[in-house]
This record gives C-alpha cells, sequence and structure tokens, in this order.
C-alpha cells in the first residue's frame, strides 16, 4: 500500500511539472519571432485569368423577322372538302321531300299502304302503332312525317290517325290531302 501511495504521488508531481511547463510557454508577453519571408527565385510573367464562357443557351433564337417566315395563305385548307357541295335553298318543299325521302324506311311507301294496328291513350299525348307492307312497326306521335309526300300526323285520335299531305300537282300548284288510317273491324 505504500508502494501505491508513492507512485501515485509521483504521478501528482509529474502532472503538476507539465502544468507549469505549458503556463511557461503559453505567456502573452513574449513576442513571436517573425518567420523570415521566402526569396523568390525567378519573377515570372504574371499569367491573366482565362476568361469564362458566357452561358448561352442550346436553343437558337431567331431573329425577329424570321420568326413569321411561314405563310400559308396560298395553301390548301386540308380540312374542307374536295368536292363542294351546293346547298339547295331550305325553303323549297321540294328540298324537304327529297331529303326525307332517302333519310327513313317509313317515307318509302305511300301513306295508304300502312295499316294501323294499334292506338295507344296516355297523359302524355296519344300515340299509334302502324305497320308497313313488309311488315316492319312504327309508333306514331303528332307532328311526325310519314309516307313518300311528307304526310304529317295531324292527329291521333280512338277513331284513327289523320296525316296531312302537301304536293304539287300537274300545274305546279301545292294541294293538301287529309287520309285517314283506321283500326280494322273486328270481324
Amino acid at each position: 500500500m505504500i508502494k501505491k501511495q508513492k507512485n501515485n504521488s509521483l504521478l501528482m508531481i509529474a502532472a503538476v511539472f507539465v502544468c507549469a511547463l505549458l503556463c511557461a510557454a503559453c505567456n502573452k508577453d513574449q513576442t513571436q519571432t517573425p518567420v523570415a519571408a521566402p526569396v523568390p527565385q525567378h519573377k515570372t510573367a504574371v499569367v491573366p485569368p482565362k476568361p469564362i464562357q458566357k452561358q448561352m443557351s442550346s436553343a437558337l433564337r431567331l431573329p425577329p423577322q424570321l420568326t413569321n417566315q411561314f405563310d400559308f395563305s396560298n395553301k390548301k385548307d386540308p380540312f374542307k372538302p374536295f368536292v363542294a357541295v351546293k346547298a339547295e335553298p331550305k325553303n323549297s318543299l321540294d328540298a324537304q321531300i327529297k331529303t326525307q325521302r332517302n333519310s327513313l324506311p317509313i317515307h318509302s311507301f305511300e301513306v295508304s299502304q300502312f295499316k294501323l294496328i294499334g292506338i295507344i291513350v296516355g297523359g302524355r299525348g296519344n300515340s299509334a302503332m302502324v305497320t308497313d307492307p313488309g311488315g316492319k312497326g312504327y309508333v306514331l306521335k303528332v307532328g311526325m312525317s310519314i309516307g313518300k309526300n311528307n304526310g304529317r300526323i295531324t292527329s291521333i285520335t280512338t277513331n284513327g290517325v289523320d296525316v296531312l299531305e302537301q304536293f304539287k300537282d300537274d300545274n305546279g300548284r301545292v294541294r293538301k290531302e287529309i287520309i285517314k288510317l283506321t283500326l280494322p273491324r273486328k270481324q
């Protein structure tokens, strides 16, 4: 145990001695000695720094006079049809008949060729069911057109359907004719 105390006291003395040396070395009153400047061996020419390249965009900038270089005024419009169709006057009765004649199969027969097979009476208006000579059925309402001569359905009653046809006769006058379609009688 005495040996340990001697070792401890020796370590303490050594630590105090090291601290004293460090404090003596850090004295602020001392001035530092200047370090001698290096002696230049040869004077070399001062090279100016290389200029830095300006940043430029990779997209080309066109001069203002070239921005509108394309002129399509003398080119053909790709969205217009190749063939120009002449428009017929919309008020012409013949024009209306021709357009409707080709539009639906109900306009390919005479009104008298249709058979009335039923009438539906309802709150929103009456409807009628007719069949053409081929057996195909159609549901009719007031205001619809039927037949080759552009017949308009004027009324649907429990007795039958009234169709008003307008057509031109041989003299060029517009004639009106009312055709009645009635239900077949029960036998």
